[in-house]
């Protein structure tokens, strides 16, 4: 795997698990709030240094029921309209930093 993260580039990177047991990466964009409820916005990090048209990853953030933890655990979201909702949102909070396209 090639590794060209530098520094800085690493505080915004997540890493998940995906089905499979595979790590993947994700840059860390937003956190927004709908219905008192929080959701991660990431971007999927590829490993050419391409830019991508990049489909950003909204999943809901739950805190884990361990009272010792400070972990948070982020699930999907099967609400289309929820989706839709909260990347709205993020649109709206970034629109003068990224171009979307409809």
């Amino acid at each position: 795997m090639d590794e060209n993260l530098e520094g800085e580039d690493l505080d915004n990177i997540v890493i998940l698990n995906d089905e499979d047991g595979n790590e993947v990466k994700f840059e860390f964009l937003d956190i927004v709030e709908l219905d008192d409820e929080q959701y991660v916005v990431l971007l999927p990090v590829t490993e050419d240094d391409e830019e991508d048209e990049g489909e950003v990853v909204i999943l809901k953030v739950e805190d884990n029921d361990d009272e010792n933890s400070d972990e948070e655990s982020y699930v999907s979201v099967d609400s289309e309209e929820t989706l839709n909702k909260v990347f709205e949102i993020f649109k709206e909070k970034f629109k003068d930093d990224f171009d979307f396209v409809d």
